[in-house]
């Protein structure tokens, strides 16, 4: 699905659209899943709730390829590709084309970067409210929030900020940025007031009565709004410079 929503842009998007189609691609991709994580935490915990969380996923999937009918048409640009099914070849063959592109290659490298760092973020979320915060889930769904809206935030001002342009001249600045937020969550940790008392974890209004904690929010806010505009740029340079019967395959 991932390809495909992001090589289908150009198709349907002028180049100076890129920018913009991009930054609401990751908003809403971010919000989504905040809007999932929240909804699946509240669902389960009430009676037949894993019912109701299938019904939910089948009813969003079903109104997903509903709303796909609506997409524009896009004819492939390579319509006699025939796709091995010996992935370690394909995967290799993929990489050398892309290799020949330095800006595809550089974007490709950046991205996957991104997507590294992000990962962390999200799957110590829990760890970190818990065992060093003394919070429950309630602070983990917070910081969940903050960074989900940060990455929206950083993505919707790189549209308004580029005016159309495709070029990586913030990329450096968006990294540097994501660098000395992420240490300096790591010093604001070290100066956090615990929630919990040590036996039992804090909600999200304990963690919040504590102003020096307020310190983690911002550095998480201010981390995801510069991955945000880290990774639009990227995403429209590898639109808008990679072959186009190569692009899915690219992304």
């Amino acid at each position: 699905f991932g390809p495909l929503k992001y090589s289908i842009l150009p198709d349907h998007l002028s180049e100076d659209e890129l920018i913009g189609g991009n930054a609401l691609i990751e908003a809403g991709t971010f919000l989504a899943i905040l809007l999932g994580t929240i909804a699946g935490g509240l669902l389960i915990t009430t009676e037949g709730g894993v019912k109701i969380i299938s019904a939910t996923v089948l009813g969003v999937a079903g109104l997903g390829f509903a709303a796909s009918w609506f997409i524009p048409k896009a004819p492939p640009a390579d319509a006699s590709l025939r796709v091995s099914w010996n992935i370690p070849r394909e995967t290799v063959a993929i990489i050398g084309h892309a290799r020949h592109n330095r800006a595809v290659f550089l974007s490709i490298m950046g991205i996957s970067w991104f997507w590294l760092v992000g990962a962390v973020f999200l799957s110590q979320f829990p760890a970190f409210a818990k065992d060093v915060l003394g919070g429950n889930e309630q602070v983990q769904t917070l910081f969940m929030v903050v960074f989900s809206v940060g990455i929206g935030i950083g993505s919707v001002l790189t549209g308004k900020i580029m005016h159309g342009e495709i070029s990586a001249k913030y990329v450096p600045l968006a990294a540097i940025g994501i660098t000395v937020f992420s240490v300096d969550l790591y010093f604001a940790a070290g100066h956090a007031v615990a929630a919990g008392n040590g036996t039992t974890l804090a909600g999200a209004a304990a963690f919040l009565s504590h102003p020096a904690n307020w310190r983690i929010l911002a550095d998480l806010l201010l981390v995801a709004v510069s991955g945000g505009i880290y990774i639009v740029p990227l995403y429209a340079i590898l639109q808008s410079v990679s072959d186009v019967a190569h692009r899915s395959r690219t992304i």
